[in-house]
């Protein structure tokens, strides 16, 4: 896959990343507006104080808000992992969708490759790939259960759980497998629909052992934060 086209289009919405954090996360978003240029517009205005790294708009047009190496305002409050200065530690990237259409083929294809080339640019591995809705599940809902992630992890560019069993119904080992895994202290009725919406999407109805088994793989294959440091 060839790399993405960049365009620059610079946001004065940013600031050093602090005590000298790199990035080792990157956190998908979609815009929840009605046009990629208004997405665009939102993201470069200093009255709201929000920004991304990138925007890919739905014909696949890529275009750099802010450089990497800085610190883009997109997370906002929640943990992933040991992490609790998101924005420090991440790069931010927004797909243009107003959250109630599926994803474009070629806004998802120049995702793939930016995606490529920010993981090897960083040495970022692919478990570290993951939604708004994973990192803040008590107030985000992005990118939603239109977007494919076990497309993605066929790339390697992000993961999915591999089962096909049931576990016994257990809450208190299903956030433990969740926590394990990234997500942070939360209700179970925020964890189960931020979960589902990656894992399961379209899912409904309380916590089952689909459910369970899905948490327990994630949880042994990709333990968050090995070998690294808090922030």
């Amino acid at each position: 896959m060839p790399a993405p086209v960049i365009r620059d289009h610079p946001s004065p919405n940013f600031g050093d990343r602090r005590e000298g954090a790199r990035p080792d996360l990157v956190v998908i978003h979609y815009t929840a507006m009605a046009s990629a240029g208004a997405a665009r517009d939102r993201l470069c205005d200093p009255a709201f104080e929000v920004s991304a790294h990138y925007l890919i708009d739905p014909a696949g047009g890529v275009l750099r808000l802010v450089e990497e190496d800085k610190r883009a305002w997109h997370a906002g409050a929640g943990q992933w992992g040991g992490v609790s200065d998101v924005n420090s530690r991440s790069i931010g990237i927004e797909l243009a969708n107003p959250g109630t259409v599926p994803f474009a083929a070629a806004q998802i294809e120049a995702l793939e490759a930016l995606l490529r080339d920010i993981l090897d640019r960083w040495a970022i591995p692919p478990e570290r790939v993951i939604a708004h809705s994973d990192m803040a599940p008590e107030r985000k809902f992005d990118p939603g259960p239109r977007f494919d992630w076990r497309r993605l992890a066929r790339s390697d560019l992000s993961v999915f759980p591999a089962v096909t069993g049931d576990e016994a119904v257990d809450e208190v080992r299903f956030v433990q497998d969740l926590s394990r895994f990234g997500y942070p202290a939360a209700p179970l009725q925020a964890l189960v629909p931020a979960f589902r919406s990656r894992f399961r999407p379209h899912h409904a109805g309380p916590l089952d052992g689909r459910d369970m088994a899905l948490a327990r793989d994630l949880a042994v294959r990709f333990p968050v934060d090995r070998g690294r440091g808090r922030a």
